[in-house]
């Protein structure tokens, strides 16, 4: 028999670390928990697996859900995935348990955590087994139905799991949250990583660019759609709402969004552009709201000034390379005169990059980088330094650089350094004011992805020309 979830909340909101019933080997008053962390740093024991605890009696230091109400907890788990169970009762107990989930405090989910990731793995014996049996057959007629064998061993009973919770109302969006709360836990819990490594997986698959839904967001769209705008804008931030309709100008600027239809209304990323009459070398312009409009239909540039992905949860999933080169063909349908796909793009990791690689002298040179003249040496070095760090930094094989990591990635090129690109203090912390345009060129995208490759940075002569 499996006991109901609203028992788990009842015995979990009794026996919460701070609360626990007196016995033999506890005092009766309730503990703080800021005493109990103190005495876990004092020297407790090192953390008990699931297993371990399932086994016990008695709840040890901080942990969030005593042994009893852990294994009801289990108990819920499995039943979500029973294979006796019809789809329609899964679903339910799977619902009744992310409710269950929304209320919890972050100790007890991360033993929910916990659970779905040490219990709900593949068999070793039946992975195993299968695996032999692909490679003793290779070559044979059987190697299929082996092949197929191996396949149906790895699918872990946590991916049934995962997968009724997706198919409730809302479900997607509960496995969403959970995952981005459950990312900052990796480093210091692997035990975590299996299930970590299950969403990433599903979510590259059900957020595959093919479900996707490309949209024109515009001055028009829902209030509430507008707000999120404001909310997940990541690299230039939006002041206001005439800042955001300026951004949203129904003549020289575009905003595009994928969305998915389990996630309606909320954008998953989304790119804003402005249309030119040449490659911007200032974001100042783009932003300034009393600007002239320019006129699209004689624009010969888009300028991808902005790029922002909003959901945590889906970290790892690539969209953002789909979403440009949508764009990209939407734009040339719209506006057949524009020739040149460019962006405006900060360079967020070139300042601490320069502390830990540059002469101090020079970092002291660089202080006040807007008042260097143009002509120099200071300013010439600071840009030659910055051309080192986009062209030739590379780690596992890949641009150091976040921002050059994804379009450089996408097949474009570092195309020009813009001094006072960026002079607000934003940009001052993070990169000296430097911006950089990475060039879209449509028909050498293959190309630069084979450099690349190689271990090349495709970049223009005239920023290899300034290397230190």
């Amino acid at each position: 028999m499996v006991i109901p979830v609203d028992w788990i909340a009842k015995r979990a909101s009794l026996w919460r670390p701070g609360f626990e019933k007196p016995s033999a080997a506890a005092p009766r008053e309730g503990r703080p928990r800021a005493a109990a962390g103190v005495a876990a740093v004092a020297g407790a024991p090192a953390a008990r697996s699931t297993r371990e605890r399932l086994q016990a009696t008695l709840r040890r230091g901080q942990e969030a859900l005593s042994p009893r109400v852990l294994r009801r907890a289990l108990a819920e788990l499995q039943a979500v995935v029973d294979p006796r169970l019809s789809e329609v009762e899964g679903g339910r107990r799977a619902k009744a348990f992310a409710e269950w989930y929304r209320t919890a405090t972050a100790e007890e989910r991360r033993d929910c955590w916990l659970l779905m990731s040490e219990h709900f793995g593949p068999d070793p014996k039946k992975l195993q087994a299968a695996r032999e049996h692909f490679e003793a057959m290779q070559g044979k007629t059987e190697e299929g139905a082996a092949e197929i064998r191996w396949r149906r061993a790895l699918v872990s009973p946590r991916t049934r799991l995962l997968q009724r919770f997706a198919a409730i109302p809302s479900g997607m969006r509960f496995l969403v949250d959970l995952r981005a709360e459950l990312l900052p836990h990796l480093k210091q819990d692997k035990r975590l990583l299996p299930l970590d490594a299950e969403l990433e997986t599903l979510f590259s698959t059900w957020f595959d660019v093919a479900f996707l839904e490309l949209r024109r967001l515009s001055w028009d769209s829902p209030a509430s759609l507008l707000e999120k705008l404001i909310k997940y804008e990541a690299v230039h931030d939006i002041r206001s709402w005439s800042d955001l309709k300026n951004r949203l100008d129904e003549g020289d600027r575009r905003c595009y969004g994928f969305f998915h239809p389990k996630l309606e209304g909320e954008p998953l990323i989304f790119v804003e552009v402005a249309l030119t009459d040449s490659m911007s070398d200032c974001i100042t312009p783009l932003l300034d709201e009393a600007a002239a409009a320019a006129d699209a239909e004689r624009s010969t540039t888009a300028i991808f000034y902005s790029i922002s992905n909003t959901q945590t949860g889906l970290r790892g999933v690539s969209f953002g390379d789909s979403l440009i080169k949508r764009v990209v063909e939407q734009l040339k349908e719209e506006l057949p005169r524009l020739k040149c796909f460019a962006t405006l793009s900060p360079i967020p990791g070139l300042r601490a990059w320069l502390a830990k690689n540059a002469p101090a002298e020079k970092l002291a040179q660089w202080e006040q980088p807007l008042g260097l003249a143009a002509k120099s040496p200071e300013r010439q070095e600071l840009l030659g330094w910055a051309a080192r760090y986009l062209g030739q930094e590379l780690q596992d094989g890949k641009p150091l650089d976040p921002v050059a990591r994804f379009h450089l990635g996408n097949g474009a090129r570092v195309e020009r350094l813009n001094w006072a690109g960026d002079p607000s203090p934003k940009g001052i912390k993070q990169s000296y004011g430097l911006m950089v345009n990475y060039l879209y060129d449509l028909k050498r995208l293959d190309k630069h992805r084979t450099l690349l490759a190689q271990g090349q940075i495709p970049m223009a002569g005239a920023v290899a020309d300034l290397y230190v």
